[in-house]
């Protein structure tokens, strides 16, 4: 065969390819439709450790430009709103505390619905201050309040927990992931120590963080837009995406961070939107912002 024979099919095939990449982006648009507002995980999709994702900073400064609403949901249980956002700037990324929704604040905020409970925080030392308002009692709390500590967790440790809960103590999990992606791979986090908690006590814990529908609906609610309007870009399946499409939400998955390949399979609703990353958002979803032309 010569090659003017095989350069017309290989540019027919060229062709055909790009067909079904553009039928591929348009099947994903369309089952999503448009979407006004973003819900934005930050560990794993924003960031990795210290190491931002490559084109995340330009995604999240054409956000801005072109006024797509937005607030960033984490999970993180180390760092308080105001030292997460810290770190947001300190990596290049522009977000307001008013945009951060996290576990400890709304811990907090449960707790003072309760009025003033007596607490056990088992949480890191730096995030102890932020229970100030809260009477300490390491003996016989109203609450226990689990978050990371990272490896101080310890059988006294678990003891002592299981001791306050048999007393009459209410556990608190700030979240429940199974794992999260550390510097060197995937590492356990507290959903194992809590489930064991659980198990041993005879208790269901309170869950605050992702995938409560009321940790998502604070989120709803200060974007001031229906669900079906806003999509949960996430890279945990479960915590993230499924906890959003229980929402009411759209569930966009994203293949960095804790994302494993085939995690998103055999899902009883799998999600609406697969990206390699964040950076593909404009390319892959329909946005409608206040400042884009339609």
């Amino acid at each position: 065969m010569s090659k003017k024979e095989i350069l017309p099919d290989l540019g027919h095939w060229l062709l055909c390819a790009l067909r079904v990449q553009i039928k591929s982006l348009k099947r994903a648009m369309s089952s999503l439709g448009k979407i006004r507002g973003l819900l934005i995980d930050l560990d794993g999709v924003l960031y990795v450790g210290e190491t931002p994702v490559p084109g995340a900073r330009d995604v999240l400064n054409r956000l801005v430009s072109e006024g797509i609403s937005r607030r960033y949901l984490t999970n993180t249980t180390t760092l308080t709103a105001s030292l997460v956002v810290q770190k947001l700037q300190r990596l290049g990324f522009e977000v307001g505390e008013s945009e951060v929704f996290s576990p400890i604040t709304a811990t907090i905020q449960f707790l003072k619905n309760v009025g003033t409970p007596t607490v056990n925080p088992v949480v890191r030392d730096s995030v102890v201050p932020a229970f100030s308002d809260f009477p300490r009692d390491y003996e016989r709390p109203d609450y226990v309040v689990v978050g990371d500590i990272g490896a101080a967790w310890s059988y006294p440790l678990m003891n002592t927990i299981f001791a306050q809960l048999h007393a009459g103590a209410e556990l608190i999990a700030m979240h429940r992931n199974k794992f999260f992606q550390g510097e060197e791979g995937l590492m356990v986090d507290i959903g194992a120590f809590v489930a064991g908690l659980e198990y041993v006590s005879g208790k269901e814990a309170q869950v605050i963080g992702k995938p409560s529908l009321s940790f998502f609906q604070l989120a709803l609610d200060s974007l001031q837009l229906p669900a079906v309007q806003v999509a949960m870009i996430g890279d945990d399946v479960e915590n993230d995406v499924g906890g959003g499409i229980a929402a009411g939400m759209k569930g966009v998955l994203v293949r960095t961070g804790k994302y494993r390949e085939g995690c998103e399979e055999n899902r009883e609703r799998p999600p609406d939107c697969i990206l390699d990353s964040i950076s593909d958002l404009f390319e892959q979803v329909d946005l409608q912002g206040e400042g884009r032309t339609l």
